[in-house]
């Protein structure tokens, strides 16, 4: 599920945001409304995205080279990491400069109850990419909730999808809230007001996905439950004990382990590259993200002065 980094999900949150995105053009240049201008800009800010996360998932294939040994993982860290500043810029940004703008310049909306069917009918669409988001991770949330998925996650692609879906409903409504309230009143500082919250909303995501994307692209560890099943299946066999240890992910589904390992004393080289061997196929069976692993053979020197 890992190396497919839930495709699934992205395409369908791809095909649904581009033709909300058509449809909310179309709203605006029929209605004026400056909640359906933001939420236009946005889809298309998160059609952009989808196809970025898919070109991330694609170069990560690259084999490995001579300059980047260890392959091309990063890339969807990278493309995700870009993704996360797009939202920010082109959705958050653009949506808060629309809405003060609105409140600068009231101009009363036309042709209200298409922007509304218009959003009604998004809705619809971005609740079934949402739903598809969410059944993807389920496959591997595991029992950690939604929170600890989002910021333990080595996949980056669905922690992103799942953020922009919410984010994209929560959205709508706020459009949905604000052209409402200007039909109602008859006035159209409430568009901008929705507008506004939009803005403020969508900036809030991009910053936990830059943090998070931008912690994955630095490099993160193996979590502390995973470690330590890395670390009793390294100390059995003919191997005392793990003297330290480092992990890294460098790629959503490929884990890298360097650790300094005790063997027993008065083993021959034979002995030794086998105790090494049966280490690490006892780490890939329980941890199959551990693709790289290298172990430096040593001698219990604490024993020995104890």
């Amino acid at each position: 599920m890992s190396a497919g980094g839930g495709t699934r999900a992205i395409i369908a949150a791809l095909v649904a945001n581009a033709g909300i995105a058509l449809a909310k053009f179309v709203g605006f240049l029929i209605t004026g409304s400056s909640s359906m201008l933001a939420e236009a800009v946005h889809s298309v800010a998160d059609t952009s995205n989808q196809g970025l996360l898919l070109l991330g998932q694609k170069t990560s294939q690259r084999k490995a080279t001579l300059n980047h040994p260890f392959g091309f993982g990063r890339d969807r860290y990278f493309y995700s990491f870009v993704v996360a500043l797009l939202l920010f810029s082109l959705g958050s940004v653009f949506a808060l400069y629309e809405g003060i703008h609105k409140l600068e310049a009231h101009e009363p909306l036309s042709s209200p109850w298409v922007a509304v069917g218009i959003l009604v009918v998004a809705i619809g669409l971005e609740t079934y990419s949402f739903r598809t988001a969410i059944v993807e991770s389920k496959l591997i949330k595991g029992d950690a909730t939604w929170w600890q998925f989002i910021r333990q996650s080595k996949v980056p692609e669905l922690p992103v999808v799942l953020l922009e879906d919410l984010g994209a409903l929560v959205g709508l409504v706020l459009a949905l809230f604000g052209v409402g309230l200007s039909m109602i009143t008859g006035d159209p500082v409430w568009d901008a007001v929705g507008t506004i919250c939009i803005g403020v909303l969508l900036g809030v995501i991009a910053i936990i996905l830059i943090v998070e994307m931008k912690s994955l692209l630095i490099g993160e560890g193996a979590a502390p439950a995973e470690l330590d099943v890395i670390v009793d299946e390294l100390a059995a066999g003919k191997v005392q004990r793990v003297i330290h240890i480092r992990t890294q992910y460098i790629g959503p589904d490929e884990l890298l382990v360097a650790a300094k390992i005790a063997l027993n004393p008065g083993l021959t080289v034979a002995e030794v590259a086998e105790a090494i061997d049966s280490a690490e196929q006892r780490v890939r069976n329980k941890v199959p993200a551990a693709r790289l692993i290298y172990l430096e053979p040593d001698l219990d020197r604490s024993l020995a002065t104890s």
